[in-house]
């Protein structure tokens, strides 16, 4: 997807995908992925999830790389918090403490750049990418991380036609994405019925959520 594409997503507050609070499954599944250290961690396409400050409240220092200078302001200023930024190319930095927003293109990252980095938390990437961008998305991470960094991923699976995000990716997707370059456990599958909110805005009978921990090997 273009970029414009996003930047009016943000511009219009048209952001239905943005969860108001911690998402569930990083509560339950964190601790076995991270066991329970303080590595750092990257959020890729991370808009202003509040799942970054649970991270950092527990200790990880955490890369958080996100298009669109809106969503970068407003993770701090809803939080009130303030954050020491440093404009520079290809990404400006939003800095507080250990807790950084890199805010620029996913694309342009180097693995320098993520030398430091063991975990992964993908709750919505994969999912906000259309099919003919998927590959590529994991083809650049798997290029830019280390060698046994582990991956929270979480997935949403729907029978429908939807035009926009997030996008349903099949566990059979999962499998021929990463597991050239990756092990892959599913960890969870959870059917959500027709009055769950997000299928009951979309119109859908029902939708499938996986939760994947992955590791690269």
């Amino acid at each position: 997807m273009e970029h414009d594409f996003w930047h009016e997503r943000w511009s219009k507050k048209e952001i239905g995908f943005h969860e108001g609070s911690v998402n569930k499954y990083l509560y339950d599944h964190w601790p076995e992925l991270s066991g329970g250290g303080t590595e750092g961690v990257l959020v890729p396409l991370c808009g202003k999830a509040h799942d970054m400050w649970w991270l950092h409240d527990r200790g990880h220092p955490v890369i958080g790389v996100e298009l669109s200078e809106i969503a970068c302001k407003d993770f701090f200023a809803e939080a009130g918090e303030k954050a020491m930024v440093h404009p520079s190319e290809p990404f400006t930095t939003f800095e507080h403490g250990s807790l950084q927003l890199w805010c620029g293109d996913f694309f342009q990252l180097v693995p320098d750049d993520l030398r430091h980095i063991r975990l992964v938390y993908d709750r919505a990437a994969l999912i906000a990418l259309p099919q003919s961008m998927r590959k590529p998305y994991v083809d650049h991470l798997t290029a830019v991380i280390p060698d046994g960094t582990r991956i929270l991923l979480i997935t949403l699976d729907y029978n429908a036609k939807i035009t926009g995000p997030p996008f349903n990716v099949s566990d059979d997707e999962v499998h021929e994405l990463y597991s050239a370059d990756y092990d892959i456990k599913r960890v969870l599958t959870n059917t959500l019925a027709s009055d769950n909110p997000f299928t009951k805005r979309k119109g859908l009978a029902s939708a499938t959520e996986s939760v994947f921990q992955l590791t690269k090997r």
